[in-house]
């Protein structure tokens, strides 16, 4: 997963600073495709799978 610093800044170097992809890329060292990817999905921030951890109460919650 990407770190949304590392997100922003990306977006930061690409958009107002007109640094090349692959000016980015040899920077961060991520691969150009993984920058064209991030830059193209117009997200600011990633998204994550919710969660769903086990509860000790989830036994008796027909009872309650």
């Amino acid at each position: 997963m990407i770190d949304v610093a590392l997100l922003s800044v990306i977006r930061r170097w690409h958009l107002r600073d007109k640094i090349s992809i692959r000016e980015i890329a040899r920077r961060t060292k991520l691969s150009r495709n993984t920058i064209t990817k991030y830059l193209a999905s117009g997200e600011t921030s990633p998204r994550y799978p919710h969660r769903k951890s086990p509860s000790q109460l989830d036994a008796y919650a027909a009872e309650l």
